[in-house]
């Protein structure tokens, strides 16, 4: 199967370029069963896609547009998301096994209570994006993204790798961060900057972390004090 490493992170990638895999194209993601296998879903525009209690086993998704997204207690697994723009999607109660998104747009959405297993994030806008209770039980990596004004609470991103991204007033909320692995980002106008206990950052980027910080505690020098 086919791998990417990021720092100290293997991911392994679905493995859609298997010899005798080959994948048909299909007009919908509901599939008989609730599952839909071997499948390439491509450049639809859709006013809403609704799909709930699902499996998604082995497929390219490219291309898609949607107005409105609701996507509920689903199973991914080696599904590959590529240039799509999922807009201001809700996404809940579902889990991601060796599942990209590559070039995609998720900006204003909620991805609440997903189980993240091998899923990487490439190149993608996730502004103002509220990530809400996600857990990594596995390798997840997002790199060059756009977090920008994002909420990242209730998390628990043990390990998880955050690549060359934009973190522009993102916020950190409380959570599980062991081990994330922030180098190679500019920390400097993050706001939660405080719960970030036990991440990787690199040296240099100490100044960053406590310029974030003191942003937060909104601190007067004295030097700046008017003599009285």
């Amino acid at each position: 199967m086919d791998s990417r490493t990021f720092g100290r992170v293997t991911l392994t990638l679905p493995g859609l370029n298997e010899p005798g895999l080959y994948l048909s194209h299909v007009q919908s993601l509901e599939g008989g069963r609730g599952i839909l296998q071997d499948f390439h879903y491509a450049d639809a525009d859709l006013r809403a896609l609704d799909l709930a209690d699902a499996q998604l086993v082995s497929g390219k998704i490219t291309g898609l547009r949607a107005a409105r997204v609701h996507l509920e207690q689903l199973r991914l697994n080696g599904v590959e998301f590529d240039n799509c723009d999922l807009g201001s999607a809700t996404w809940r109660d579902s889990k991601l096994s060796r599942v990209v998104f590559r070039n995609c747009k998720l900006m204003g959405a909620t991805l609440a209570d997903l189980t993240l297993d091998d899923v990487l994030f490439e190149n993608c806008k996730l502004d103002y994006t509220t990530l809400d209770n996600l857990r990594a039980t596995g390798p997840v990596v997002l790199s060059r993204c756009v977090l920008t004004e994002a909420s990242i609470t209730g998390c628990d991103l043990t390990g998880a790798v955050l690549d060359a991204c934009t973190l522009r007033l993102t916020e950190f909320g409380k959570g599980r961060y062991k081990d994330l692995d922030l180098r190679g980002n500019d920390l400097s106008a993050i706001t939660g900057a405080a719960k970030l206990s036990k991440v990787i950052i690199a040296r240099a980027q100490q100044v960053e972390l406590a310029q974030a910080l003191l942003a937060e505690l909104d601190v007067t020098y004295g030097e700046d004090l008017n003599d009285r």
